[in-house]
């Protein structure tokens, strides 16, 4: 199978694990299940899902687990798009070629969606195929992920830092929370399904990695999740400026206009084009001593670079 076969297999693979997972159109409250279902179904690159597969072929993952752990993951992550495009943080009108929720619903719809999209994504989990010590693992993992040391701290710290000069340090360590903890998350809940997956992966969390005498897949997933993460970002900042709203199905530019720190601010194009190459060869370095196992993890980080190429 070819990579473009095989992302098209894991798409259409994860489209079918939303729409079981997701409550029918039809079902009270109705307004909010199609609303749930409007935004999740139909867009997106699915870039985490992606993930997920690639990572599960390295530990023996069953597909039925990963698509549980794919369709939880992607839930996560479109409730937070819901949330950031709400007028009470990026207040966009455009998200993947069509109107926000906020927009075509209204703003509590929208509300609700998100928090709605996050509960489904726990009941996905709590379903997958796999024994209850990797369940548990992967609950942990997504909810580690997505709350105030991940995505949501992340969230945070962009919105105060808007108008104010982050160093490098700084903007990294809000992108590593904000987009790579959930990037890494989905390395890390792809592996977490096979049954080859050493023990000292589930039991390193995110402040515990280095403590719990690691196994070489779980470093080498590590620092792979640390370099796609970070480059995901770059990439995305670097788009911004150079893509139009067509081509990004949301609004370009909207960073640079409303003051916020980005690689391109800090660096400039040609060193943030730069960055994002280096980044793209450390996840092939971590990659290398697994050889044709991790070919699919290599080319994504392919595809997630090669995106500004």
């Amino acid at each position: 199978m070819t990579f473009n076969e095989w992302t098209r297999s894991v798409l259409a693979r994860t489209e079918a694990a939303l729409d079981a997972c997701l409550p029918p159109a039809d079902l009270e409250p109705a307004r909010l299940h199609d609303a749930m279902r409007y935004t999740t179904l139909g867009g997106g690159k699915r870039v985490r899902p992606l993930l997920v597969h690639a990572a599960g072929l390295l530990t023996g993952a069953t597909p039925e687990a990963l698509d549980a752990a794919a369709a939880g993951i992607e839930m996560i992550h479109v409730y937070s798009l819901v949330h950031d495009d709400m007028p009470a943080m990026d207040d966009d009108s455009m998200r993947r070629g069509k109107p926000t929720v906020h927009v075509q619903y209204d703003e509590a719809t929208a509300l609700l969606v998100g928090d709605a999209l996050q509960s489904q994504a726990f009941i996905a989990l709590s379903e997958a195929p796999v024994p209850p010590v990797r369940q548990a693992a992967l609950l942990r993992e997504l909810a580690l992920a997505s709350g105030s040391i991940g995505m949501a701290g992340g969230q945070a710290i962009d919105l105060a830092s808007v108008g104010v000069a982050l160093d490098r340090a700084s903007l990294e360590k809000m992108h590593r929370m904000k987009t790579g903890a959930l990037l890494r998350a989905a390395v890390r809940m792809g592996a977490l399904c096979g049954a080859e997956a050493p023990d000292s992966l589930a039991a390193a969390a995110p402040t515990q990695l280095g403590q719990s005498a690691p196994s070489s897949l779980a470093v080498a997933l590590e620092r792979y999740a640390a370099a796609v993460g970070l480059a995901f970002q770059v990439v995305d900042d670097i788009l911004d400026v150079t893509a139009d709203s067509a081509t990004l199905g949301k609004t370009a530019g909207k960073d640079e206009k409303a003051g916020k720190p980005t690689y391109v601010s800090l660096m400039g194009l040609a060193e943030a084009r730069q960055l994002a190459t280096e980044l793209q060869a450390e996840a092939h370095a971590a990659l290398a001593p697994f050889g044709e196992r991790a070919a699919r993890l290599a080319q994504l980080a392919d595809l997630i670079v090669e995106r500004v190429n």
